[in-house]
């Protein structure tokens, strides 16, 4: 089982790299294709936006699939697409080998996820998402750092290191990843839910028509955001601390990742022992506080190391909930809802570089994370008035519901 969730988790350390490493290599990029630094940074927008516009759409068309044939067909356009990208000779032709490597990612990480879920009893699911989003977490902490490395002088060496590492990921589940639990009664809810594909694709849409799904799905976007419109400019935010020196933003950036990595992973024990309620509330409640404080940790190096290590810590813990918050709405349909997860997630990274941007220029260097700060609490809200506790019966729950699942096995139902 372990090992399983482990191969899970290596797809998402390769979409990760590639998704956050593009940052590092930006300058070399602008430099071989004779395009300007932001034009350049525009393959990070596009294959955010890709990625969320499509995440939900391929989550509805293969819906049917077996959930294995599903990630090895992912990772094969993801991995492939990266190696065009590598040969891509001109800007253009290496902006639509992004929305490829974008679909082949929108594919696999909310396939990972939903099968993270179903390999476990409901009362480890937290944890299992949680190694899974660690992959995400890892790359923070060791892809993009060494992708970028390797990429100083040549691009297209990070794009390599990416395809090496999705070949892997690909190798070892066609090899070890076996059929997978819970995939034919999966299949077969499908095929009763409309003998045509059109029909079937009908049904599969209907969550999206759930103000519970809405409301979890804007969560999701507004944290991101707020998360976001710090994370991309957090070289502005601590230059008092850094001197601009690289070597010392390079130690907060290292703080950072290995706090992610320690956030994903206390955060999957939290949603199981908590729940995914509180975990939201505080995880949300503390950023909000920490992105108040940056202007005045952003002074002096310990204040930078300290906002370093709880900010991650806080955020990947909620990162962790807000998938698990989604599934157990409605876990037959786990995949998409994941999958709207994950698309509003990427939407609130694409909308977070325009935000933090527009703040910068209207309030300065220095104060720009109260932007952030207005976001996170919004988001705060917005699970305070959206979620409930789950309530334990006076009396013991029917084995059998007449909606086909029990509050535990719908993880608790936080909505």
């Amino acid at each position: 089982m372990r090992l399983r969730l482990l191969l899970l988790a290596l797809g998402t350390f390769a979409v990760g790299t590639d998704s956050m490493v593009m940052a590092g290599i930006l300058g070399l990029i602008s430099r071989d294709l004779d395009v300007s630094v932001p034009t350049a940074g525009q393959m990070v927008t596009v294959f955010a936006l890709a990625y969320a516009l499509l995440a939900p759409v391929l989550a509805s068309l293969t819906a049917r699939w077996p959930r294995r044939q599903l990630l090895l067909t992912a990772l094969t356009v993801f991995t492939a697409a990266n190696a065009l990208s590598a040969l891509a000779p001109t800007y253009p032709l290496l902006l639509a080998t992004r929305v490829l490597a974008a679909a082949g990612a929108a594919l696999y990480t909310p396939t990972a996820n939903a099968v993270a879920t179903s390999l476990v009893p409901p009362e480890r699911r937290g944890r299992a998402l949680a190694t899974v989003l660690g992959g995400m977490t890892v790359a923070t902490a060791l892809g993009v750092p060494l992708g970028t490395w390797i990429g100083r002088t040549d691009w297209r060496l990070t794009m390599w290191l990416v395809v090496a590492l999705g070949a892997a990921a690909l190798a070892g589940q066609a090899l070890l990843l076996r059929e997978l639990p819970g995939v034919r009664g999966a299949r077969a809810a499908g095929g009763a839910q409309g003998a045509g594909a059109a029909a079937g694709l009908r049904e599969r849409l209907t969550p999206l028509r759930d103000r519970q799904v809405v409301a979890a799905t804007a969560t999701t976007f507004l944290f991101f955001l707020a998360f976001n419109s710090v994370y991309i400019y957090i070289a502005t935010a601590v230059r008092p601390a850094t001197g601009g020196e690289a070597g010392r933003l390079s130690l907060v950036m290292l703080v950072m990742g290995i706090a992610s990595v320690a956030g994903s992973w206390l955060g999957g024990r939290a949603v199981d022992h908590w729940g995914v309620r509180s975990v939201m509330l505080i995880g949300s409640a503390v950023t909000a506080l920490a992105f108040l404080a940056l202007p005045w940790l952003g002074r002096t190096m310990p204040g930078a190391l300290l906002y370093a290590l709880v900010t991650p810590v806080a955020g990947w813990s909620v990162a962790v909930a807000l998938p698990h918050r989604l599934a157990s709405l409605d876990p037959p349909n786990a995949p998409l809802l994941i999958s709207l997860n994950s698309s509003a997630l990427y939407l609130g990274m694409a909308a977070g570089g325009g935000a933090g941007s527009a703040s910068i220029a209207v309030l300065g260097d220095r104060w720009f994370p109260l932007t952030a700060t207005l976001l996170a609490l919004l988001a705060t809200a917005t699970v305070l008035t959206t979620t409930r506790t789950p309530r334990t019966p006076a009396t013991p729950a029917p084995s059998a519901p007449a909606h086909g699942r029990t509050t535990t096995e719908a993880g608790g139902r936080y909505l």
